[in-house]
């Protein structure tokens, strides 16, 4: 609960009356100070008064690409039975007020609002609390009070169509890695038949040679298996823009993009960040969620060490897409170190001034100014 200036200043001019007027046996002045006191005291318990509200809110869509247009829904209803609700109501929306009129809102009856949620920048917008504010008649005294939760409005990054798809490894009984372009059934050797072999297995040409029968050993060539790593440190994305990193938000377009073409051909990937995130973002639901949510964080060339590291000992897929920024032009060495563990790496380096240097010697460096460069490029791969 606050009180206004004009109900400091009574209430001041309430204790200085009825001071002077006992003192001084005035009963006027008594008279006047008991008055302002009893106004302060009516307006306290007016504003005091709580209003049962109902606050609903729905947002629509509840997850955007960035720049796609997004509303938020909201239901105030009175669900008190005797008093109209005369308040004044604002709703958050990113950090900024939105106006809610709740001019006297009968009981049983509700409002709705209709306003956009800015979605001009990547990330997780929350949308609310509902905040009333409660003013008795003459403006003495304000009480606000929170209704309702928030709900967040996921703005994914722009998704650039991709058409070409990485290889796959196929790994033989015998140890030969082949590219192949999609998981499937190859065949691998003959054996002897035993008994539970299908027939449709027998290959006859070879069994009438041999005089025995002999059936196709087939093995399970391995779906391409994507591994989209993104650098999310500060170091590597120096560069800043009224407050916002290009590069940073470029290289989550890729990695948005990258997902997207595998999760379109039924194709395995995974997203992992250079400095994992300490608690993941509430509320998330996949890759696309965990990439609305990433900020940039601390730290240097240990944190990048550490990261090839736990991808070298894990190998994780087929293909390795390592997305930066221009800081980390010098430490390419430690993803050319990854080339022993999977096929095929490639690099997506965002907002380079300069041709990337010796350290990317070996790889696949594709240098791109935003999503839609990048997705080009990828799709000029020769080796996909």
């Amino acid at each position: 609960m606050g009180i206004t200036a004009r109900g400091l200043g009574l209430l001041v001019a309430a204790v200085l009356l009825l001071g002077v007027g006992f003192r001084y046996a005035y009963p006027e002045l008594t008279v006047l100070g008991a008055a302002a006191g009893v106004a302060v005291g009516y307006a306290v318990v007016t504003a005091a008064w709580r209003p049962r509200l109902a606050v609903e809110r729905r947002p629509d869509p509840d997850r955007v690409a960035r720049g796609e247009p997004a509303v938020m829904e909201l239901a105030v209803r009175n669900t008190g039975r005797l008093r109209a609700a005369n308040l004044v109501a604002e709703d958050r929306c990113g950090g900024e007020p939105v106006p809610v009129p709740l001019l006297r809102l009968r009981p049983g009856r509700d409002t709705r609002v209709r306003y956009p949620v800015p979605t001009q920048r990547r990330g997780v917008v929350p949308v609310g609390p509902l905040r009333v504010v409660r003013r008795d008649p003459l403006g003495l005294v304000a009480l606000a009070r929170s209704y309702g939760g928030t709900a967040p409005v996921w703005v994914h990054p722009r998704i650039h169509p991709l058409s070409a798809v990485p290889t796959g490894a196929g790994r033989s009984l015998d140890g030969r890695v082949d590219s192949v372009p999609h998981g499937s059934i190859t065949f691998d050797a003959l054996r002897e038949y035993v008994v539970g072999d299908e027939l449709r297995r027998v290959h006859w040409r070879t069994s009438a040679r041999v005089g025995e029968l002999m059936v196709r050993e087939n093995v399970d060539t391995s779906l391409p298996r994507l591994v989209v790593v993104l650098d999310n440190r500060a170091a590597a994305h120096p560069a800043r823009s009224a407050g916002v990193a290009e590069s940073f938000e470029a290289a989550c377009e890729a990695a948005a993009s990258v997902v997207a073409a595998a999760v379109r051909e039924d194709l395995p990937a995974r997203l992992l960040l250079v400095a994992p995130a300490e608690v993941e973002p509430v509320g998330a639901a996949g890759p696309l969620d965990r990439l609305a949510a990433v900020e940039l964080t601390g730290g240097g060339s240990e944190v990048l060490s550490a990261a090839t590291s736990r991808l070298r000992q894990e190998r994780l897929g087929d293909t390795l897409v390592f997305l930066t920024g221009p800081g980390a032009g010098e430490e390419l060495g430690h993803v050319g170190a990854l080339r022993g563990a999977y096929p095929s790496v490639v690099v997506g380096m965002f907002g380079a001034g300069a041709p990337t240097g010796a350290a990317a010697t070996g790889l696949v460096v594709l240098e791109a100014a935003d999503g839609a460069a990048f997705a080009a490029e990828w799709d000029g791969i020769r080796r996909w």
